[in-house]
């Protein structure tokens, strides 16, 4: 085979021709979504930056900030599915746009509030808005990169999360010259900066003036037209094989990135003796090398499959170097050396990442570009589920054990499990969903029944043990983790319900 193709895993010819010479218009995109990546984090962040700042001016208990912070999460857990229904719905441009200009109002609006309802109502907003950044970025990959080049895309964009955790440390500086309510303002303010280029520089690829048709054909290289024939709703999509691995590859892997986010100063201070302003440089430095495993994660499955490897070998392998090297967080806890542990901490940090790019990009591997948001959305809502009950269980490990020892194991074991499903799953071969096939829905499908059920079932149980220990589980996981852990608990009954909705008898969708 030629160096300048690649091979899809349906075995059609993908021209992978130096891209250097269509030009590079397809990057500018990219850029636009990183930092539309690294805004989503900065707004999340600053209230957990300014938490001291806010708690001594507005007198907070622990209880009203718990409020607050869980109205983000709920809304940012559990809208995604819908969420991204709307980005395939009205399309990627207007979808972000809408939700950046909602979500940027919200942080500016927390300047305005000086009540504890008025924080939670401004959190919830910014959650509602800020979970179409995925979906729609996902789905922009999509759009303009041909398939070789997605998961580096989504590597660099993904590395936004990292920068933006880092550079909302910058906020302090701003509420210490002007005061907390400025900072606020100020991010809002950088969010709507941002929508003058989006809507300058981003449209449809066959749509945009700057992109040469070299480019265009380079982008459309080996990729099916995009049809709209039969139209999916999200909770159907349930119904294809190919989305498990996906869900529970986000619902068990996304919770070590939560875990990492929530726990890592913690544990640095805690168990690691160091004071807060070192656990903050230290933390700072991993994330940066979150950053580069985002990126050299998504490089290194497009590179293989530029040389000639099917898109599902490339992904695959991929994803193994990822994971088989996760359990460095295990040996991270057990080394005596502090920096030994924050070097193995930055390696499964940047490991994850580089799983994290490469999983999203199955999405569009998987399921054609018109349900992608649809898709990533349903995706985003298992991870932040996973993520919310994550938060009890590390938790209940530092109560029963005093360390986080037991968190430090699960990080380091999830991806390789996730990794056994997706082989067992997919041997390697990824084809895309024909869903202009349609779907015979006109009997039941007892395995989503039957799963739904069992699902409601942990969820009822989840809710009773959360109910029955609340006040064991506060003094654990304070308030706010003992919310979020209830909101898991009804986030298992939303799956199980949607499950078995899904499995009952429809009407037969055919293509139009």
């Amino acid at each position: 085979m030629s160096p300048d193709k690649v091979s899809n895993d349906t075995g059609s010819t993908v021209t992978g021709s130096a891209a250097g010479r269509v030009g590079y218009y397809r990057w500018v995109i990219c850029a636009l979504l990183f930092f539309s990546t690294t805004i989503n984090y900065i707004d999340r962040n600053s209230l957990s930056v300014l938490k001291t700042t806010l708690q001594g001016a507005l007198g907070w208990t622990d209880v009203d900030y718990g409020w607050i912070t869980t109205a983000f999460t709920f809304a940012y857990a559990m809208f995604p599915s819908l969420i991204g229904f709307f980005v395939d719905k009205f399309g990627v441009k207007k979808a972000l746009a809408g939700a950046l200009i909602l979500w940027s109002l919200a942080a500016a609006a927390h300047g305005l509030a000086a009540t504890v309802v008025g924080f939670m109502i401004a959190r919830f907003v910014l959650g509602l808005a800020e979970a179409a950044n995925f979906p729609a970025s996902i789905k922009a990959v999509a759009m303009w990169f041909p398939q070789q080049e997605r998961a580096l895309a989504t590597g660099i964009f993904n590395s936004g999360t990292s920068v933006g955790v880092i550079v909302s440390g910058g906020v302090v500086v701003i509420a210490t010259a002007w005061g907390w309510q400025y900072a606020f303002v100020s991010i809002g303010v950088m969010g709507l900066l941002w929508l003058i280029f989006w809507q300058k520089f981003f449209d449809t690829p066959e749509k945009h003036a700057r992109l040469g048709a070299a480019e265009l054909d380079y982008i459309r290289s080996g990729l099916a037209p995009v049809t709209q024939s039969v139209k999916v709703p999200w909770y159907m999509l349930l119904r294809y094989r190919e989305i498990w691995p996906f869900l529970i590859g986000k619902f068990i892997t996304d919770p070590v990135w939560w875990f990492y986010l929530f726990w890592l100063p913690d544990y640095l201070s805690r168990e690691r003796g160091q004071n807060a302003l070192k656990a903050g440089f230290w933390v700072g430095l991993i994330y940066v090398g979150s950053s580069v495993g985002s990126i050299l994660g998504g490089w290194l499955s497009g590179h293989l499959i530029k040389r000639g490897w099917t898109v599902g070998k490339a992904r695959m392998t991929t994803m193994m170097l990822a994971a088989i090297f996760m359990p460095s967080s295990i040996l991270a806890y057990y080394t005596h050396s502090f920096i030994t542990c924050v070097a193995l901490i930055s390696l499964a940090t940047a490991c994850h990442q580089a799983w994290s790019a490469n999983l999203f990009t199955n999405a569009t591997d998987l399921f054609p570009q018109k349900v992608s948001g649809s898709v990533v959305g349903l995706g985003a809502t298992a991870g932040g589920i996973g993520g919310m009950f994550m938060t009890l269980l590390v938790g209940l490990a530092v109560q029963w054990t005093g360390t986080q020892q037991i968190a430090f194991v699960l990080a380091g074991v999830m991806h390789l499990i996730s990794l056994a499903l997706f082989w067992f799953w997919f041997k390697a071969r990824f084809v895309q969903v024909n869903v202009d096939a349609g779907l015979d829905t006109r009997t039941s499908h007892r395995g989503l029944i039957a799963a739904g059920l069992l699902v409601m079932c942990v969820g009822v149980w989840l809710l009773s043990f959360v109910s029955q220990r609340w006040e064991y589980i506060v003094g654990i996981v304070k308030f706010s983790g003992a919310l979020q852990a209830a909101i898991a608990a009804g986030g298992f009954g939303v799956i199980g319900i949607a499950l078995g909705y899904a499995g009952l008898p429809k009407k037969t969708q055919s293509p139009a």
